[in-house]
């Protein structure tokens, strides 16, 4: 089937299930070789702002699990590589953001720019840039 931006799905298991975000709980999918396909914003990174424009992603890892804040530095894991590979390729990453109703589809996003720096608490993080694909 076919989803078109604004399509809100319940759960993250309907978005494995609809092939939009295969893993359940990760907020990245795809493989450092090919570059990531979905990325789910959920609130759980207190560095990512999602805009108008653009979007600022944080990348994975680093968070205590207890409190959900950053605990330590980011590293250059399979999961932050794949957005880096997107940003390689130039190929679309599809954006799916919770809402109150479930996770929204915002659409297809490139991944413009990168960077490794401190984030809010102090930590670095990897930031990922993304706008709409015109």
């Amino acid at each position: 089937s076919y989803y078109r931006p604004g399509d809100v799905l319940a759960s993250r298991l309907e978005l494995s299930r609809a092939g939009l975000h295969r893993p359940t709980r990760a907020g990245i999918s795809g493989s450092a070789q090919e570059g990531a396909d979905s990325i789910v914003l959920a609130d759980q990174y207190e560095d990512d702002v999602f805009g108008e424009e653009e979007i600022l992603y944080a990348g994975h890892g680093g968070r205590d699990p207890k409190t959900g804040r950053q605990a330590t530095d980011q590293d250059l894991n399979d999961r932050n590589r794949a957005l880096l590979r997107s940003q390689e390729t130039g190929l679309p990453v599809r954006v799916l953001r919770k809402v109150p109703e479930g996770y929204r589809y915002e659409g297809l996003y490139q991944v413009v720019g990168s960077s490794f720096e401190p984030g809010r608490s102090g930590f670095r993080v990897w930031l990922f840039r993304l706008v709409p694909v015109q």
